[in-house]
């Protein structure tokens, strides 16, 4: 299912172009805010949740998902070198799973491995706390990047449309609307942090319910993703 020479081109995708560059920015600012934090406040428990909450699993991580996803598929389409890589006789889906192989490392690589040492550098004394938010922003930011590539195949607007939808969806709508919780990937995230650190970012949110979701937008957005691809018009729908 997995192709070495797409996650190859996937990789030449990503950090090819200069979108690639704020891969490296959005984690350097989470650590560099969490040491800033640290040394104003010490091992502050409301702090170091205000951090990698709000900062991190809201912001960083998303974005770190829209920016390596959206670099995939997106771009090839747009310029029309898509056709070369659908004309070989290789399954669709095993395209997007190794498209969604290096954006998943993107994540691990650029959002969940910084959220661990931003833990460990915020609340030294308490590890789950770090564990819980790296694990949940790996999951989460696969999740992220199942929906965005699904979007990156149905419009060719996916950035535009990934950014609405975190500011409004899960920033916006998100703090207001209790209810926005059973739709959102980062209240399934926080409700993860929460069990694994004894948090209590999320209220009311059913630990297997927030993993049942996940599972289901991960792998319903790859087979999606793919089922669109081999329908996929090279003329485009817009």
């Amino acid at each position: 299912m997995i192709s070495r020479t797409i996650v190859r081109l996937g990789v030449r995708s990503v950090f090819g172009r200069r979108r690639g560059v704020l891969l490296f920015v959005l984690p350097l600012v989470l650590l560099a805010l969490s040491v800033l934090v640290r040394v104003l406040v010490g091992q502050d428990a409301t702090g170091s949740e205000h951090v990698l909450y709000r900062l991190g699993l809201i912001v960083i991580v998303p974005l770190v998902a829209l920016l390596a996803t959206s670099g995939l598929l997106a771009p090839e389409i747009d310029d029309g070198s898509i056709s070369y890589l659908l004309a070989k006789p290789i399954s669709r889906h095993t395209i997007v799973s190794s498209k969604l192989v290096v954006s998943v490392a993107c994540v691990l690589v650029f959002g969940a491995i910084p959220m661990l040492v931003a833990g460990l550098i915020l609340r030294a004394d308490e590890p789950s706390f770090a564990v819980g938010f790296a694990v949940a922003s790996l999951v989460g930011g696969t999740a992220y990047c199942a929906l965005f590539a699904l979007l990156s195949v149905l419009t060719r607007h996916a950035v535009v449309l990934g950014l609405v939808y975190l500011l409004v969806w899960e920033g916006l709508l998100g703090g207001l609307l209790d209810g926005v919780r059973w739709l959102s990937i980062t209240r399934w995230s926080g409700e993860m942090v929460d069990r694994v650190a004894d948090l209590t970012l999320v209220d009311n949110l059913p630990l297997t319910y927030a993993v049942i979701a996940a599972a289901v937008v991960i792998g319903g957005g790859t087979w999606l993703t793919g089922r669109r691809l081999r329908a996929f018009n090279l003329t485009g729908d817009e």
